[in-house]
């Protein structure tokens, strides 16, 4: 199977199952499942009135802020 092939991976995430597709190995696949679930566990006993949906909200609204970081960074050091 080459890089740039999609592969199936079946996660459970917060108690859910799901069939992922994606690029990523299965390493990769399973260490993003693993930080999910930390992170929504943590955000839960942080949070433990808050929803399903708010806390998913929080958690894509923190990833796509440190990808903007990521892209600042990356952008920084092209410059110089």
């Amino acid at each position: 199977m080459s890089n740039n092939e999609k592969r199936r991976f079946k996660a459970t995430i917060d108690g859910k199952d799901y069939v992922l597709v994606g690029k990523g190995t299965v390493d990769h696949m399973q260490a993003v499942t693993d930080l999910l679930n930390e992170q929504l566990k943590q955000l839960h006993e942080a949070m433990p009135t808050s929803t399903e949906e708010q806390r998913a909200i929080l958690i894509a609204f923190n990833a796509i802020s440190k990808q903007f970081e990521v892209e600042e960074n990356a952008h920084n050091k092209e410059v110089r």
